[in-house]
């Protein structure tokens, strides 16, 4: 009885055992207080040096809105038309290929960044030997291949393989480490492209240049089918209407032979007659295929996608650094916190040492 009295179970502890646990453990931390102290000065040293010498990180974002040009439409008469059971969803031009969402992942593909890569950052230097410069990849990479050997502004088509491997990986790195694109809010169809990156230069110009490269491929593509088909009429339409011209000038040339014509010899106005029909005819046709070509005009228009900026990249750019007090007070904790814990297990290991 008098063992049960100070324990229920073995597993279980009253609470002036507790109390006393604790205190003991207060006890020994404040003995150690001067170690503490150590850490937490030297915690406060490493992270004045980050703060310090870890470089700015610089981020130029683009805002825009993207409305896809024939979504509002033929959402309507999609809706409408579900309900006698017709399915007008082949009938809207790009189907789901290049939807809004669809653009965020153009962002992140090899071809874009690779283009902008490529693209020149000023009269002397690209994009990609600007990055390459910065972040010294020739240094990081000399065991695998000699950068400075390479000549980025050729033609692509002419790039060894050597070269093609490096921009992939350069893209590579800044698709994982440097690139965001995201929507501010799902509800909404406003896309935002931020570029992260210790030089601010480049991030402006690489954010500015992606922006546009991605928005036109983006529009081209879109409004390709309803441009191909556009050109094919307004060239029908050319051709009819030169067709159209040459049967005009035949038939004023067939009634100039015959000026007046006796009515009672109708084989003097037969040519006058063909020429005629032909201007008829060819002027019914003329006529369908201009209707057809405006038709198309407005279907291309309505296809087109609208791609408003929002907000663009500007001097000076957003900031992301470690600030000096901001640094020392994250050290100190960081470093304060891991002597208390490594503090914790040794005086746990030398209790069961003890005991054992």
């Amino acid at each position: 009885m008098a063992g049960s009295s100070k324990h229920f179970t073995d597993n279980q502890f009253t609470i002036r055992e507790v109390i006393q646990n604790f205190s003991g453990w207060m006890a020994y931390f404040t003995s150690k207080w001067k170690v503490l102290l150590l850490a937490g000065i030297l915690g406060m040293a490493l992270g004045a040096l980050v703060s310090i010498f870890k470089k700015p990180v610089f981020i130029a974002s683009t805002s825009f809105v993207l409305e896809d040009g024939d979504s509002g439409g033929m959402g309507q008469m999609s809706g409408l038309a579900s309900l006698v059971g017709v399915n007008l969803g082949a009938m809207g031009g790009t189907s789901g290929l290049f939807q809004g969402d669809n653009i965020m992942e153009l962002y992140r593909s090899d071809r874009m960044l690779s283009e902008a890569l490529l693209s020149p950052f000023d009269e002397n230097q690209l994009l990609i030997d600007r990055f390459i410069s910065f972040e010294k990849i020739d240094k990081r990479w000399a065991s695998k291949v000699t950068i400075e050997d390479m000549d980025f502004s050729i033609p692509r088509e002419n790039f060894t393989v050597s070269q093609d491997s490096v921009v992939k990986e350069v893209a590579k790195l800044i698709r994982e480490n440097q690139l965001s694109v995201a929507k501010p809010d799902r509800k909404l169809t406003i896309i935002q492209v931020s570029v992260h990156s210790k030089d601010e230069a480049y991030a402006k110009a690489f954010n500015e240049i992606l922006v546009e490269n991605v928005n036109e491929f983006y529009r081209e593509t879109k409004t390709k089918k309803t441009g191909e088909n556009l050109a094919i009429l307004q060239s029908q339409a050319d051709s009819v209407r030169k067709i159209l011209d040459e049967s005009i000038g035949a038939f004023a040339s067939a009634t100039d032979r015959v000026p007046n014509a006796n009515p009672l010899l109708s084989s003097a106005t037969i040519d006058t007659r063909k020429r005629q029909i032909d201007v008829q005819a060819t002027g019914a046709v003329y006529e369908e295929v201009v209707k057809n070509l405006e038709i198309a005009k407005v279907n291309h228009r309505n296809n087109s996608p609208l791609i408003q900026i929002i907000d663009s990249p500007r001097l000076p750019l957003e900031r992301n650094e470690i600030r000096l007090v901001k640094g020392m007070f994250f050290g100190g904790v960081i470093l304060g916190l891991l002597t208390v814990i490594c503090l914790y297990f040794r005086r746990i290991y030398h209790l069961h040492a003890q005991e054992s």
